[in-house]
């Protein structure tokens, strides 16, 4: 099992450094100039020398990526040119808000998509199935941001119920903190919810089409006991895998619906970073995202072997 690790692990290492290469090199072919806009309107030349100096851009694009590894290497994501404030300080601020809601949104989707997959395999072939299937095309089908936008709309404007946007954090108040994140970890569990559901059907119709579960049934055993203790944990290690892949894809991928109820997470931070041309935000959100989502593909690998005692000699 140590092995296994350690070969996903050396494998994430040249992941990454191809990663921070793509991140810095495709950085650089967007259109603008980030100096120009913080040079104000006069555009003083030699306000725009100095930053140039000041931001190492006059420099060979090599050396400037190799400064900025070895920056990234100490800890060091550069400063924002914008804000002129440590990139660093700016992932601490907005992380815990995306971590937030991808957990919150993970939560809605197992409750979901879970016990729906297990309804569906128990019950293969009839309206409970093909109800659930049509649900789960749908939830995979309706785009995020028309569903938040939806939800907005009834449940805010019309109802009342739910704040329409922003976000309060936990320390500050937990319940309203919930609430504010409550609706738009629907809308993204939604959609994990259809994914979940859908493989956790694909895996309990294999595993109770198996000689044992053929019988655990002959000997008498309650539906309950054979679908639950004998199926499900043979059928978790998928399961378990896909929810830590989709947890990383959480991460880097709620822009839209961070933009669209004003959670000041990831997702809005890099939008407004791309939107002025703040570099040094970019690079260190997309690489710290990379890096996120890599980690919890190794981590799906390790939980893979942990579940499954077969490969723990390999």
């Amino acid at each position: 099992m140590t092995q296994m690790i350690l070969r996903r692990f050396l494998v994430a290492i040249p992941t990454i450094i191809i990663v921070s290469m793509l991140v810095f090199g495709l950085q650089k072919l967007l259109p603008g100039d980030p100096v120009l806009a913080m040079a104000g309107e006069e555009r003083d030349p030699k306000v725009i020398e100095f930053l140039r100096e000041k931001y190492h851009l006059n420099d060979p694009i090599p050396v400037q990526y190799g400064a900025w590894v070895g920056r990234v290497l100490q800890g060091d994501f550069g400063i924002s040119l914008r804000t002129d404030v440590p990139v660093t300080t700016l992932i601490a601020q907005k992380l815990p808000v995306t971590i937030q809601l991808a957990i919150m949104a993970m939560i809605i989707a197992v409750v979901i998509g879970v016990p729906t997959g297990i309804l569906s395999a128990v019950r293969k072939g009839t309206a409970t199935d093909y109800v659930a299937n049509v649900v789960a095309l749908s939830g995979l089908s309706i785009p995020n941001f028309w569903l938040g936008i939806l939800l907005i709309f009834l449940v805010s404007v019309r109802l009342g119920w739910l704040p329409a946007s922003g976000y309060v954090p936990p320390g500050q108040d937990f319940w309203l903190s919930i609430k504010t994140m409550l609706m738009p970890a629907f809308v993204l569990g939604t959609a994990l919810a259809a994914s979940l559901m859908r493989h956790t059907r694909s895996a309990m119709i294999g595993i109770l089409r198996s000689d044992y579960i053929r019988t655990a049934r002959a000997k008498g055993l309650r539906q309950g006991k054979v679908v639950y203790k004998h199926a499900l944990r043979n059928a978790l290690a998928p399961i378990v895998t896909l929810m830590t892949l989709l947890f990383g894809e959480l991460l880097g991928g709620a822009v839209l619906t961070e933009q669209i109820f004003t959670i000041p997470g990831f997702g809005k931070l890099i939008v407004d970073a791309v939107f002025t041309r703040d570099y040094a935000v970019v690079q260190g959100i997309v690489l710290c995202t990379a890096i996120g989502f890599i980690a919890m593909n190794l981590l799906a690998d390790v939980l893979y072997i942990l579940i499954n005692p077969r490969l723990r000699g390999s």
